[in-house]
């Protein structure tokens, strides 16, 4: 079993930021995930909203503004954290990926957000984040709902993708064993307790999973990546000697 951090240590730091992410690599975590809009001068920034409401606590959109003035907005979540997180703000997506330059043992899932997709356009936003990506290719994995951007990730050079599934009927299954990525992800919420995980070439990935009892289950089904925000605590209790039964 390997944890995932879902938006970098998203727990005990401003989620989709540097001091995340860093906190996350600290902790030994190997496989970081971030989510990715594009700005109004078509600049990879790393946020999950579309909108600056929830995190940065002001109004606008990410796609009327330059990744520039992106970059000096703060959102330090300090309703959720206090004040401790100061100076966290909107990083690029260059500026994360270059946390990995001397870290060949370190992925990076890089979600597309479907609002980009939206207002761009499916070949601007693939095509700017792989570009993006490229000089770290061999360490990115492209990630997204729309079935239609990984596949076109996959065509502009992508090394693997993953697919994270609205649902887990026939259709989607199909769907999934014809594209073949290297990765599933699901919300744990989707995953029956008792169905069989699909079968085929990809490592399954779980996410929203907050508890080491439920990563441990997922883990003894076969799934090998624990995505989650709680890193911080799930790593630490990884690392204590486990209680007799």
């Amino acid at each position: 079993m390997q944890l995932v951090a879902h938006r970098g240590n998203a727990r005990e730091y401003p989620e989709n930021t540097l001091p995340a992410f860093q906190s996350a690599l600290a902790l030994g975590t190997r496989h970081l995930e971030l989510d990715v809009q594009l700005s109004a001068d078509r600049v990879p920034i790393v946020l999950h909203d579309a909108t600056l409401r929830r995190t940065a606590g002001r109004a606008g959109r990410v796609f009327d503004l330059t990744a520039a003035t992106l970059s000096q907005i703060e959102t330090a979540g300090p309703g959720r954290l206090g004040e401790r997180h100061r100076g966290a703000t909107i990083p690029l997506l260059a500026d994360v990926l270059h946390l990995i330059d001397d870290r060949p043992d370190v992925t990076l899932f890089v979600e597309i957000k479907r609002e980009s997709l939206k207002q761009f356009g499916l070949e601007e936003v693939v095509g700017r984040v792989v570009e993006t990506c490229s000089p770290w290719r061999t360490q990115c994995v492209t990630i997204s709902f729309e079935l239609a951007a990984i596949a076109r990730a996959r065509e502009l050079g992508a090394a693997a993708i993953g697919w994270v599934l609205g649902n887990l009927r026939d259709r989607t299954r199909l769907a999934c064993e014809a594209l073949a990525p290297e990765y599933v992800f699901v919300d744990v919420k989707k995953l029956s307790r008792t169905d069989p995980l699909w079968r085929g070439p990809w490592r399954w990935v779980v996410y929203e999973v907050d508890s080491l009892p439920v990563a441990r289950a997922l883990a003894a089904r076969g799934v090998e990546l624990i995505e989650t925000m709680a890193v911080g605590p799930m790593s630490r209790a990884l690392g204590e000697p486990r209680s007799p039964l």
